[in-house]
């Protein structure tokens, strides 16, 4: 977990956030820690909000049945040193316009009426949010969280507004399943013990090849 930091600014902190360490104010452009983990091509990276008590529950059960590490952000208010900084996404008139929800297979829309979705610009390839007509309708973007390539998935974390939380999304990202390093690292012991035996390490350490250290 990375979390509570005591007051101080941290590498998520706003340009000009006022702390105990940054008395005149933050001079870090804060990073994205989701945009940072497809980034790095993580298999399984979300966001959800701590008092959505429903949608924190099944992405935490999600990330925990998913085969590999899981980066799970969380949105989760500080009363002392934060406080009210999700307040657009956590009051439920706000939260209509301001939140994205993501789900696999579903065309990402969003708004009071689902009146907004995302499309991509033909131009630059960014995620745009536009107002669905009958004439964009179908360009809305259709959420695809096992897709191959982090592309998409990396583009969805960029639309979060850091300064204002209007049109941030929340949900599943990404979530695609590959071998997972112990179960590689498993499979590549038991084909050493076929080929060459299985290893002595008494013998081993007391074998031709050592050193013998003397004052």
């Amino acid at each position: 977990i990375y979390g509570l930091t005591k007051g101080q600014y941290s590498p998520t902190s706003e340009v000009g956030k006022v702390t105990k360490s940054t008395p005149m104010g933050s001079l870090d452009a804060p990073f994205n820690p989701v945009s940072l983990a497809i980034g790095a091509e993580a298999s399984f990276v979300a966001r959800t909000v701590d008092s959505d008590r429903k949608h924190l529950t099944e992405v935490l059960r999600q990330a925990a049945d998913h085969n590999g590490t899981a980066l799970v952000e969380i949105y989760q208010n500080c009363n002392i040193f934060n406080d009210g900084a999700f307040e657009v996404l956590k009051d439920k008139d706000q939260a209509k316009e301001a939140v994205i929800r993501l789900e696999h297979g579903q065309p990402i829309r969003f708004g009071a009426e689902s009146e907004k979705g995302v499309v991509r610009d033909p131009a630059t390839g960014d995620l745009q949010v536009v107002t669905v007509t009958p004439e964009n309708a179908s360009r809305i973007l259709v959420h695809d969280a096992h897709a191959t390539t982090p592309t998409t998935a990396f583009a969805l974390s960029r639309l979060a507004d850091p300064d204002t939380l209007h049109q941030t999304p929340i949900g599943v990202f990404r979530s695609v399943e590959r071998p997972v390093y112990d179960t590689l690292m498993a499979d590549q012991l038991d084909v050493a013990v076929e080929r060459y035996g299985k290893g002595d390490l008494a013998a081993l350490l007391v074998g031709n090849d050592t050193w013998s250290v003397v004052g």
